[in-house]
């Protein structure tokens, strides 16, 4: 089972009328997305061009970065910061780098499409973002988590990251980070989904997918009979050195149900390889790069007069 697969089980209704609100709230969101995408951005090459402190990305820790949607003149600059994985929230139309592009680069490209505005990634995918910084940040590795602006979206990825590994309430890690970047910006279900994925925490506090010292393979999970209270143990792997109250079951034994191990367990990821952009969006793209990458002395000399 991949995680791309999986579906949000915030938007499951028996009766379906919660699911059609909610396809409607994202098509109407949707339309409105794209129609403001190339304002906003250009919006926001200019800010970063006359404003000293509106930077485009921001270190939140030593493997960690922050940011808006790299444009394809980016990509070397990450390099030489270390980046060695990008993961993007963005949808299709709003991706300017392609996964291609990356890997000539040395990085590896997490794809998890989500909407902008008023919407976050599902817990499952939260999950497997966060085990991709972490598994890059153990070989000191850095990734740049990105949106289009850096403020929703991604922020979402870094807090749960900061919530899993380094300790940090929602609250905390929400203050943190705008120390590192006070312009982030959290929609309702984008915090909703990071007090979500807290409970999870707390709830499977001894599921890890990166942080078993037992022997896995295939298609095992691992788990504890306190996890499993009320199911009957129909498996034991002798491969394994077990103790306590831990048991071995393989995701067979688990068919049917819905679990949050299953969801971070997934390690082969999906790489979305993104369609070439047309004419006219290239053309906007380079635009946005040579401004962003432009000396400053026009600006200069008009705030000289």
């Amino acid at each position: 089972m991949r995680i791309a697969e999986l579906e949000d089980p915030r938007e499951e209704d028996p009766c379906g009328g919660d699911v059609a609100k909610t396809k409607a709230k994202k098509a109407l969101v949707g339309a409105g997305a794209r129609i403001l995408f190339y304002p906003t951005l250009m919006y926001n090459v200019i800010r970063n061009k006359v404003e000293a402190e509106f930077h485009w990305w921001d270190e939140v820790d030593q493997f960690l970065l922050l940011g808006a949607v790299p444009f394809p003149n980016d990509v070397p600059r990450l390099q030489q910061l270390g980046v060695r994985g990008v993961i993007t929230l963005n949808e299709p139309y709003e991706t300017l780098v392609s996964s291609s592009l990356y890997k000539v680069h040395g990085m590896d490209h997490l794809v998890i499409p989500t909407r902008d505005y008023l919407f976050a990634p599902s817990v499952a995918h939260i999950c497997q973002a966060v085990d991709f910084i972490h598994r890059n940040a153990s070989c000191g590795r850095t990734t740049y988590v990105h949106c289009k602006a850096g403020r929703g979206r991604s922020t979402t990825i870094v807090l749960c990251y900061l919530v899993e590994y380094k300790n940090m309430t929602p609250v905390a890690a929400l203050d943190y980070v705008r120390t590192r970047r006070p312009r982030i910006l959290l929609a309702p279900s984008q915090w909703r989904a990071v007090q979500e994925y807290s409970q999870h925490k707390l709830d499977f506090p001894a599921i890890k997918s990166t942080s078993s010292n037992y022997l896995l393979a295939g298609d095992e999970v691992f788990v504890s009979e306190t996890d499993l209270e009320g199911y009957t143990i129909v498996k034991r792997s002798e491969e394994a050195s077990l103790g306590g109250d831990e048991v071995l079951v393989t995701e067979a034994d688990l068919e049917g149900y819905e679990t949050f191990t299953s969801a971070c367990k997934e390690r082969n990821l999906p790489v979305n390889e993104d369609a070439r952009m047309g004419t006219a969006i290239r053309w906007f793209s380079c635009l946005c790069t040579s401004m962003k990458l432009s000396a400053t002395t026009q600006f200069q000399e008009i705030h000289a007069f």
